[in-house]
């Protein structure tokens, strides 16, 4: 199965040209947690982000850049064929904005987390709300400068196809 998770402002906003503008640690334990033991595909600029490969997976990096990766990283040249048959098993789409765009079509969840507030993001998840229904809403509580968040789960509805 092909699923998604991102953490997003309440304008979808995944990243500012900087980086990621919050810092939330429960949402990087429920990362963590949640892709724990599954593959997990990113595109470069994500990829650039890791200082090395994710544990117990395989870190597969969509690119079509010349170069080789780092050790523990494999290349996906081929988006497409890669997940309509390429990779079996399940898998984890990681960012960034491209990447989730291209790969929603074929992505049958999306594990979200909704981070409450207007960061002024320059990069966006694609709008989803047509083909997929909330199935699990989870809200926690900011504090301090940390903002409150909600853990969604949505899955993609028949109709969505």
């Amino acid at each position: 199965m092909i699923r998604a998770i991102a953490a997003v402002d309440d304008r979808l906003g995944l990243a500012t040209d900087t980086g990621i503008p919050w810092s939330v640690p429960a949402d990087v334990t429920h990362f963590r947690t949640t892709t724990k033991g599954v593959d997990v595909l990113m595109g470069y600029t994500t990829y650039t982000e890791f200082d090395q490969p994710m544990p117990g997976r395989a870190n597969f990096v969509a690119t079509h850049r010349d170069g080789g990766l780092r050790e523990g990283f494999r290349v996906v040249d081929d988006l497409t064929g890669f997940l309509t048959g390429g990779h079996a098993g399940d898998l984890w789409v990681i960012g960034g904005a491209g990447l989730y765009a291209a790969a929603l079509p074929l992505t049958e969840e999306l594990a979200l987390t909704r981070v409450e507030g207007d960061f002024a993001c320059t990069k966006f998840f694609p709008t989803f709300e047509d083909a997929f229904v909330l199935v699990a809403d989870r809200p926690v509580a900011g504090q301090g400068d940390t903002p409150a968040v909600r853990f969604q789960t949505w899955k993609r509805t028949d109709s969505g196809r």
